[in-house]
């Protein structure tokens, strides 16, 4: 049988700072993310089986990113936990802001490497992950193929 990729698209608003960095990406801001995430597998071929015809129905999926990827980081502050940037997240989320203190620097090529890694342990057996682009602006993107990362 063939092997199909589909692929479902998620939108998430994100906080972050880059410390360290030598721009403005220094500072607290935000983006509009756009987050393509691409499993590939064999339909299923089971006659009577209540999802035949699919490689893995949108909603599971939808439900696995959802809960790794969009609950969390949406309307969050993502910093490097390795920093002083840990001070600032403390104050904020004694605040009431929801904070997530990564262990790496929250740029997009590992946001995205992040973002592979959870949901790579969460599909079901046969689904594999192919890749990952997260849009960070209209015109920036970064993007994760398997193929690149055994």
């Amino acid at each position: 049988m063939e092997r199909i990729r589909i692929t479902k698209e998620f939108t998430f608003e994100t906080g972050h700072a880059l410390y360290g960095y030598d721009g403005k990406c220094r500072n607290v801001h935000g983006h509009s993310y756009h987050l393509s995430v691409t499993v590939i597998g064999t339909p299923i071929q089971e006659e009577g089986h209540k999802k035949l015809g699919m490689v893995i129905d949108f909603g599971d999926l939808k439900t696995i990113v959802k809960e790794e990827i969009v609950d969390p980081f949406d309307h969050a502050t993502v910093f490097n936990g390795k920093t002083p940037h840990v001070t600032l997240a403390k104050t904020l989320s004694e605040n009431g802001h929801k904070v997530i203190l990564a262990d790496y620097q929250p740029t997009s090529e590992n946001m995205v490497s992040d973002f592979a890694r959870k949901i790579r342990k969460r599909l079901p057996e046969g689904i594999e992950l192919h890749s990952l682009k997260l849009r960070e602006t209209g015109t920036a993107y970064a993007e994760w193929f398997a193929s690149e990362n055994p």
